[in-house]
């Protein structure tokens, strides 16, 4: 499912005009996922409205999301999709959180501050 949902999330975010879009493989650093996708947007309509697309282009797949946070107006909205978690977020939520740098180092060379 995951092959499927992937490029399901890719198009749908591609329809709104999704910008920066990155996928970030996981696997063997997360137990509860494989990957990530992570999409800016301009505004917090716009990331609302590119999340809820997605949403609602998987339901017609039959492929709901597990659950969806942040939709209620803020900078990042998260879609869970099982193996997959897409983040939807603002320039400036991307870049204080920078989730790529974050699920780029091995969990054997982090260390803890």
């Amino acid at each position: 499912m995951s092959d499927s949902i992937h490029a399901l999330i890719l198009e749908a975010l591609d329809d709104l005009k999704a910008r920066d879009v990155t996928e970030v493989d996981v696997r063997g650093k997360s137990d509860v996922m494989d990957t990530m996708i992570i999409a800016t947007g301009t505004s917090s309509r716009h990331i609302r409205s590119m999340a809820v697309h997605v949403i609602e282009e998987s339901k017609k797949a039959n492929k709901a999301p597990l659950g969806a946070e942040g939709l209620e107006g803020s900078d990042w909205v998260l879609v869970d999709y099982g193996d997959t978690v897409l983040h939807v977020m603002l320039p400036e939520a991307r870049e204080f959180y920078d989730l790529e740098k974050l699920w780029s180092v091995s969990p054997a060379n982090r260390t803890e501050d």
